[in-house]
C-alpha cells in the first residue's frame, strides 16, 4: 500500500533542552485509519504540529503526498485537514461564513453544495447562520471538524477529536471518520479513548517520551502481545496462595473469591490443565471460570510501562515555538 505521509529520522528539541520527539520513523498508508496512542506529554501533539507545519522539526523529514513540508509548505498543507484539541475560531462568525472562509484559505473555488452537504453531515446546517458564540461546546467542536474539512484534503488530522464531547457527537464523527475512510480520505487521530482506537483504527502506534514504542496493524499487535486470563470464581476464600502454586502467575481478586491466571495462547503448553489438576490436588474447589483476552488498553498499559526512560525534562510538548512560515491573514490556524 503506498505511503501517503513519510516521516524520516524526525527530532524536536527545545530550547529546555527537552526531547520532545526521538528520530520518529513512520509511514502513514493512503486511504487507512491510523490511530497514535501515547499518555499525556508523549509527544503525540508536536507531531502532527510538525507534519502539518505548525511546528519546526529540528531535524529529519516529512513528506506530505510527496510534497516536502518544509521546502514545498504550501502544497503540503493543502493536503491536510486539521482538528485541534483547543477550541479556537472566530466566536464573532457564522457557522457558514467561517467554515467559507477556511475554504478559500486553500484556493479553493466557492462550491456551496460541499459546504451545505459538510455542514448537514455534522448537523450543522441549521445552525449555518447561528454565530459561534452562542454554539454549545459540542456544536463548536462539530464546526472544527467543518472547517478542516472544507478544502476537501486528502488527509485528516483528529487530535482528541472527541475529549469531552457528549456520546451523540462522538457516534455521528465515528459515522463521519467512516464516510471519509470510504471516499479515500486518510485519517490520523489520536485519542485517550483506547476503545475508540480499537474499534476504529487500521494499524495503531504507541508513542512514549518521543519515541515510537511500536507501530503494528490492530490484529497483528493484539496478536503478538495480548495475553489471555483465566478467572477462577472459589467455592470458599483464599486467604493467600499456598506455596504450591508458586510457579504460575496467579492473583488473588475480589477478597480472595476470585483466582487470576494470565497466560499467552500462543503457547503450546499454556499450563491451564496442570494448574487446574494442582488445584484439584490441593482441595482448592472453584464454582465457575471464563477466560478473557487481553484489551488493547492493557497492551497499551504494558508498552508504555517498559519503555524507556526520558532523556531530559523541562518543557511540555504543548508548547509552541514561532514558526517560519509564510503568514497570510488567518494562515496560522487552517484548520
Amino acid at each position: 500500500m503506498p505511503s501517503i505521509i513519510s516521516i524520516s529520522r524526525l527530532t524536536k528539541t527545545y530550547a529546555s533542552g527537552l526531547h520532545a520527539l526521538k528520530g520518529v520513523d513512520l509511514e502513514i498508508h493512503a486511504g487507512e485509519i491510523f490511530a497514535l496512542l501515547g499518555p499525556n506529554g508523549a509527544g503525540k501533539t508536536t507531531l502532527i504540529n510538525i507534519v502539518c507545519g505548525i511546528v519546526n522539526a529540528t531535524s529529519g523529514t516529512v513528506l506530505v503526498d510527496g510534497h516536502d513540508n518544509r521546502s514545498d509548505y504550501r502544497s503540503a498543507r493543502s493536503t491536510i485537514g486539521l482538528v485541534p484539541q483547543e477550541l479556537h475560531t472566530d466566536m464573532f462568525e457564522t457557522v457558514g461564513a467561517t467554515v467559507r472562509f477556511s475554504r478559500g484559505l486553500f484556493g479553493r473555488a466557492a462550491n456551496p453544495a460541499y459546504v451545505e452537504k459538510v455542514l448537514r453531515d455534522l448537523s450543522l446546517w441549521d445552525k449555518r447562520d447561528t454565530k459561534i458564540m452562542a454554539l454549545s461546546g459540542g456544536m463548536k467542536r462539530r464546526v472544527l471538524i467543518a472547517k478542516a474539512l472544507a478544502h476537501e484534503p486528502r488527509i485528516l488530522f483528529l487530535d482528541e477529536p472527541t475529549a469531552g464531547v457528549d456520546v451523540e457527537l462522538r457516534r455521528d464523527m465515528w459515522a463521519l471518520v467512516r464516510r471519509l475512510r470510504e471516499s479515500g480520505v486518510t485519517i490520523i487521530l489520536t485519542t485517550h479513548y483506547i476503545e475508540e482506537a480499537e474499534e476504529m483504527a487500521d494499524r495503531i502506534g504507541v508513542i512514549h517520551k518521543g519515541e515510537l514504542v511500536v507501530v503494528e496493524e490492530k490484529a497483528a499487535l493484539m496478536q503478538k502481545l495480548g495475553k489471555k486470563q483465566l478467572l477462577l470464581h472459589l467455592a470458599a476464600p483464599l486467604a493467600s496462595l499456598p506455596e504450591a502454586l508458586g510457579e504460575w502467575p496467579l492473583e488473588l481478586l475480589n477478597g480472595g473469591t476470585d483466582l487470576e491466571y494470565t497466560f499467552d495462547s500462543r503457547q503450546e503448553h499454556t499450563g491451564v490443565p496442570t494448574l487446574l489438576r494442582r488445584l484439584g490436588e490441593l482441595g482448592i474447589e472453584f464454582k465457575d471460570l471464563q477466560t478473557r483476552q487481553s484489551s488493547l488498553e492493557d497492551i497499551f498499559v504494558s508498552l508504555v510501562h517498559s519503555a524507556p526512560s526520558p532523556l531530559g525534562e523541562g518543557r511540555g510538548e504543548g508548547q509552541r515555538e514561532p514558526s517560519s512560515r509564510p503568514s497570510a491573514k488567518g494562515e496560522g490556524d487552517l484548520s
